[in-house]
């Protein structure tokens, strides 16, 4: 039971602002420890010039797992936290085990499992083969068990595996509630804090895919780490989405498999199809996963419906930038799709989340639609406004040099597109009309290029 400190008002689980007095953050748990005011310490250090602070408890150190060190930044802090979200069976454990190992080839490593027993744990590290020495293993969700543990391992890493599954006894409610979350993160963190010690704690999520318990939880940590991946596909990202450590927008990429997983350096492969010849309604662009450009291939198929309102499938391309892709190219390019079934999906499992693709999607939609391919070897870059405009796209440059790296010699971008890399011809397409005259002419005609 929860209640407000204002009012009295009660309800059964926490919200932020009260029913009642529409108060924020007086609502609390019933019983919930409340805080004391404390003395300051004795021996509480001075502070010191900032320029006289060392830098070197805030250096990292790399884990071994080239890709996790790319999503963190660069490696593990000292005294940092980490928390890990991602859905059931994406391989949250699998990929904290072959760190674990990893750190545990240097200095000594502390794995709490909360979830499984100490022997199930041991069979995926038999199956991975992540053994290691000094890699230490422990089944226990009492929290005072767990400090008890790291005071006797002294690890320099510890991982909780799930952070949901450990409780406070001297603290009301089940594990995985708001009370028990908040406190025991908390607890954690000033661990890892007084001791130097690196910890990555392990987050359910919700159905909307967001870490599940109270915001407070994301605030404690120092890195949050999302790690994506569709079940019907080997690939697995881990994207940071805060890092006080390192850039919050980097991403890691991994190859999951029965024996494990292993980082992917350049994974721009399993989202490209292999044809003979060119394919209508398909089309390549370049997406950037944080500041990593990846080539994507993008195939729609547009055929005539027999309902009264046509179908609209997407799988790995948002639904609703389609729908705005699709009007643009009926009203400014007009061609005809509004009677027609429209699915569009990309290769792999790739997710196709930024403005950038918008140009590749209207080609492919009207290539799938007159039955011409857009030309082998070209690459679709930019997004398409309301008014029929292509406008620019962050990372051009990156974007361009992947895809001649990739063999691509044609690229359709937005005006001014700027320095252009060696290996690779641009064509500028001002709007909708010019970008599907230039899909539809072979580079070997002569198309006007800078």
């Amino acid at each position: 039971m929860h209640r407000c400190s204002e009012c009295g008002w009660s309800t059964p689980k926490w919200v932020g602002r009260c029913g009642e007095c529409q108060a924020w953050g007086t609502v609390t748990e019933v019983g919930a420890p409340t805080a004391r005011a404390l003395a300051p310490a004795r021996n509480a250090p001075a502070p010191l010039k900032i320029a006289d602070v060392t830098l070197e408890a805030a250096r990292s150190r790399p884990t071994g797992v080239s890709e996790f060190d790319r999503a963190l930044g660069g490696g593990l802090v000292q005294g940092a936290t980490i928390l890990l979200g991602g859905e059931p069976g994406v391989g949250k454990s699998t990929l904290l085990l072959e760190v674990a190992a990893r750190w545990a080839g240097a200095a000594r490593a502390l794995y709490v499992t909360g979830e499984e027993s100490a022997a199930q744990v041991r069979l995926r590290a038999e199956r991975t083969s992540a053994l290691a020495d000094e890699l230490y293993l422990v089944a226990e969700t009492d929290l005072a068990n767990v400090l008890a543990q790291i005071d006797a391992a002294q690890p320099s890493l510890l991982i909780i595996d799930s952070v949901q599954t450990i409780a406070r006894s001297d603290v009301d409610g089940a594990a995985g509630g708001v009370t028990q979350v908040r406190e025991v993160a908390a607890a954690l963190v000033r661990e890892a804090k007084s001791r130097g010690i690196a910890t990555v704690l392990v987050g359910h999520v919700t159905k909307e895919g967001s870490i599940a318990g109270p915001r407070v939880l994301e605030h404690l940590v120092d890195v949050v780490l999302q790690f994506e991946g569709d079940r019907h596909s080997r690939l697995r990202m881990v994207r940071a989405t805060k890092n006080r450590y390192g850039p919050a927008d980097e991403v890691g990429c991994f190859d999951l498999t029965d024996e494990g997983i292993t980082s992917m350096p350049d994974p721009t492969g399993l989202f490209l199809s292999r044809h003979a010849a060119a394919v209508a309604g398909t089309c390549v662009t370049v997406t950037l996963e944080g500041r990593r450009p990846l080539l994507s291939e993008v195939q729609a198929l547009v055929d005539r419906s027999t309902l009264s309102t046509p179908r609209r499938a997407t799988s790995g391309v948002d639904s609703s930038r389609l729908a705005v892709v699709l009007a643009v190219l009926e009203r400014r390019g007009r061609v005809a799709v509004s009677g027609q079934d429209v699915y569009v999906s990309t290769v792999g499992g790739g997710r196709m989340s930024e403005p950038a693709a918008d140009l590749a999607v209207l080609l492919a939609a009207a290539s799938s639609t007159s039955g011409r391919a857009v030309p082998a070897g070209t690459v679709a870059i930019g997004e398409v406004g309301l008014a029929g405009e292509i406008r620019p796209v962050v990372g051009l440059q990156r974007r361009l040099a992947e895809a001649a790296r990739m063999g691509f010699g044609t690229a359709l971008v937005p005006p001014d597109p700027g320095s252009v890399p060696a290996g690779i011809d641009v064509v500028e397409v001002a709007d909708v009309v010019s970008a599907l005259m230039a899909a539809q002419d072979d580079p070997s005609t002569g198309t006007q290029r800078t």
